[in-house]
Order: structure tokens, then C-alpha cells, then sequence
């Protein structure tokens, strides 16, 4: 893989890989026209996890309506102001989903297949916990469950 950044103006670059699709970076502090390099680093912890877990819950042909991770990152008050601890908050909508099948392709994710959730967890440590929405036909989402993994 190679990447790299490209400075445009004042702390603004931006950010291109293998892939080919760029990344505009800012500073945290102003992040008027981009993402902060730390936030990014959250994002990337999400998104790998994330797309993880909605393709084997698609593989085994689960119902999904809605799916999001969310990331509740704190860092320390002093520079380089590293993340500490973060917390992988998971929250599916569907129809029928069972606590066993989510909770399997969580810890297949963070087990097995997301680098980026390998590389972190050397660094900080991550907790996660997950809430299982049932949609209604009506369109609301009725809450059935939430639960905290336990790697």
C-alpha cells in the first residue's frame, strides 16, 4: 500500500492512497474544510469494523434496515494528545436480528478480520457495546436489546 499528503494551504492537505479517492485533511483545531488526523483514526476504526460486520450479517441474510458504529474516543490533555480509551458503540435496526448472530460477527470483526481494530487495541484500550433495534412496520424501532462484548 502507499499513501500520501499533499499540502495545499495553512495546515490543509490532501490525503491519497492505492485507492485513489482523496482525503481532505485540516487541523483538528480549525477542521473547517477537513478531518482531523486523529478523527480519522477513529473513522477508520468504525469503518473497518463496520463493513466487517454488515457483510457477514448480509451473508447470512439477516434483515438489516439501519447499521452504525459509533466511536466514543477520550484522549489525554497533553500533547501528542493520543486517544486513551475508546468505545465501539454498534446499534443495528431490522427485522428478526438475533443477539447471537450480531454479537458472532462483532467478535469475528474484532477477532479475525479488521486490521485497524488489531493495530489499536496494541495502543488503547477499546470496549464495545451493541444495541439490537427491531423496525416496525409502522417505522419507529422498538429497542429489544443491548448488551456489552466481552472479547
Amino acid at each position: 500500500m502507499e499513501a500520501n499528503v499533499r499540502w495545499e494551504k495553512d495546515l490543509i492537505f490532501t490525503g491519497l492512497a492505492d485507492s485513489g479517492y482523496p482525503v481532505k485533511l485540516d487541523s483538528e483545531s480549525s477542521a473547517e474544510t477537513g478531518v482531523g488526523p486523529v478523527e480519522l483514526v477513529a473513522i477508520a476504526l468504525a469503518g473497518c469494523t463496520a463493513m466487517d460486520v454488515i457483510s457477514i450479517l448480509t451473508k447470512k441474510q439477516k434483515v438489516v434496515t439501519s447499521f452504525e458504529v459509533k466511536v466514543h474516543a477520550k484522549r489525554v490533555t497533553d500533547y501528542p494528545r493520543v486517544i486513551s480509551e475508546a468505545t465501539l458503540e454498534y446499534v443495528i435496526v431490522g427485522r428478526g436480528i438475533d443477539e447471537a448472530s450480531f454479537v458472532r460477527a462483532i467478535d469475528l470483526s474484532v477477532n479475525k478480520y479488521c486490521p485497524v481494530h488489531a493495530m489499536l487495541e496494541k495502543a488503547f484500550p477499546i470496549n464495545m457495546n451493541y444495541s439490537i433495534y427491531e423496525a416496525e412496520p409502522n417505522g419507529t424501532q422498538r429497542l429489544v436489546l443491548s448488551g456489552i462484548y466481552q472479547k
